[in-house]
């Protein structure tokens, strides 16, 4: 890992947290080198060299991150290489998007509940994680809201 760029470190510790978390080793990297990266983005190669690792890698992570429209390309007049940077709603985008798993293991929750009624400390965990679930499915959006609007105010 090349340390010489700035936040290359804590990039590299909150790459570690989402991985950690569930997401793949090197879509996690190259989205947090993506965060500090220059105003114009960094070309794949650019990312290589920042993180030390093959072009082959840095292709794989940003096909999925496009996929999951966390990144985009950059076009730039007179300038042939692809560029990425993060999307604009990166973020709350990918938080949001969970939204309807959140709705749909709630369901699940409440099946397994009801199949389990015989046991009633199993129905009332189950209860709770449904409860809870939604509860997330319904804050998330909410929360995403408040924030764009606070942020529109000058809040940070």
């Amino acid at each position: 890992m090349a340390t010489e760029h700035p936040g290359a470190e804590a990039a590299e510790q909150a790459a570690a947290m989402l991985t950690a978390a569930g997401m793949a080793r090197m879509p996690a990297r190259v989205l947090m080198a993506l965060v500090g990266s220059p105003d114009e983005g960094y070309t794949a190669a650019e990312l290589a060299d920042r993180l030390g690792v093959s072009a082959a890698a840095v292709s794989g992570a940003v096909r999925y991150l496009t996929s999951m429209r966390l990144i985009h390309r950059i076009a730039r007049p007179g300038d042939r290489r692809d560029r990425y940077d993060l999307t604009g709603d990166a973020w709350h985008g990918m938080i949001t998007s969970n939204a309807p798993l959140y709705s749909s293991l709630a369901g699940l929750m409440d099946q397994i509940a009801d199949e389990n009624a015989g046991a009633p400390a199993s129905v009332e965990r189950a209860r709770d994680v449904a409860d809870f679930m939604r509860y997330l499915a319904a804050r998330m959006p909410e929360l995403v809201d408040e924030w764009q609007a606070q942020r529109s105010r000058g809040d940070r």
